[in-house]
């Protein structure tokens, strides 16, 4: 009898803070749930609640990967750092023609629905530049600021 009712209080001790723990980060059951749908075979995942959308961080095929979802729980975008090996060609030839002064601080692919944008942040001594690129084959500059020089 006792250790039908030890098994029990367990159970029930387990289940509760399993459902506290989920619910701590703030992120809606139906989100997690189209989470899954999409990267079911997702490890290490870590929610977060941001403004008008929710992240989730998260390892897939030994690769960390970014998760974007609304409030509703509709699937907005994937992102991942990369290296700039895995740019297209075209993309790639370009850094290298056209920024040979700067060095790559950071880079990344963006993937929602039918579109892959890449992002690339390229700095020198002097600037830092963020280019975008959504049709792979040239880059456009998203943004350049000057660096404050003492």
């Amino acid at each position: 009898m006792k250790k039908t009712v030890l098994s029990i209080a367990l159970t029930l001790a387990v289940g509760i803070s399993s459902t506290f723990a989920n619910d701590n980060d703030g992120v809606s059951k139906s989100i997690k749930n189209s989470f899954s749908k999409d990267f079911n075979l997702a490890t290490n995942i870590q929610w977060q609640k941001e403004k008008n959308l929710n992240k989730a961080t998260f390892s897939f095929n030994n690769q960390v990967m970014f998760a974007y979802y609304d409030l509703n729980g509709s699937f907005l975008a994937v992102s991942r750092n990369i290296s700039s090996e895995n740019l297209p060609i075209k993309l790639q030839a370009a850094l290298k023609n056209s920024y040979n002064n700067y060095w790559i601080s950071d880079l990344f692919e963006n993937a929602s629905h039918d579109e892959t944008t890449y992002y690339a942040t390229l700095e020198n001594a002097d600037q830092k530049i963020i280019l975008k690129s959504s049709d792979s084959n040239e880059w456009s500059v998203y943004q350049r600021v000057n660096k404050n020089v003492e």
